[in-house]
């Protein structure tokens, strides 16, 4: 059973969220909470697998849930909600570690199967979608700097599975693409993180991107 907490400040999208999630047989949405704050207590108290929430919420703005969130032990999968998916805002939240993000207007059985990846520990972004938002950003050029120094430190091998990162592929696209094992990627990519500073795919997808890695 996949374990859901949501966090939004309109109750009816929570309520709307619910009734979605709960039409799914192994799908449980344990709590809700209406501003950023009760958001955080809501995840301490529950321990859910998958978050969905929204950015802009009252008494604690959904940057500072993702990193209050990010130091628990064993934290949950966050994915932003959004009603636009080119948003500042969106690209600051995966920085902090979110592992990607859903449009509101997502259909509810897209909903559903979005919410299954993200609990296997797959990101929740299209390549198109992070273009979209890297072009978007406007500290472009220091991200850049950032991210040819850590690099810097790849293997070639450790810098092609980057960049296939980059362009959004499943550890067994890349291990089709680059004649490996999954289990062999798998254990590249969670090297690179760790060696990299990172908590995540989406992370390391955008700074491929940063770096220059992948077309934008």
């Amino acid at each position: 059973m996949v374990r859901v907490v949501v966090v939004d400040d309109e109750p009816m999208v929570c309520a709307h969220l619910r009734t979605i999630l709960g039409s799914a047989p192994d799908i449980e949405v344990v709590d809700e909470a209406y501003d950023g704050a009760a958001g955080v207590a809501a995840v301490v108290r529950n321990r859910p697998d998958v978050v969905l929430m929204d950015l802009r919420m009252p008494v604690l703005d959904g940057i500072g849930v993702i990193e209050q969130i990010a130091r628990l032990a064993a934290p949950p999968v966050v994915v932003v909600l959004t009603t636009f998916d080119a948003d500042q805002y969106v690209l600051r939240a995966l920085r902090a570690g979110a592992a990607g993000f859903l449009v509101k207007s997502t259909p509810p059985q897209d909903l559903i199967g979005l919410v299954r990846v993200a609990s296997e520990g797959h990101t929740v972004l299209s390549p198109a979608a992070a273009r979209r938002l890297i072009a978007a950003s406007a500290d472009s050029q220091p991200a850049a700097e950032r991210a040819r120094q850590l690099t810097g430190s790849l293997t070639e091998r450790e810098v092609e599975v980057l960049t296939c990162l980059g362009e959004g592929l499943s550890n067994a696209q890349i291990a089709g693409r680059l004649y490996l094992s999954e289990a062999t990627v798998k254990g590249y990519v969670s090297r690179m993180l760790e060696k990299l500073g990172l908590d995540n795919r989406t992370q390391a997808g955008l700074l491929a991107h940063d770096a220059g890695l992948t077309s934008r």
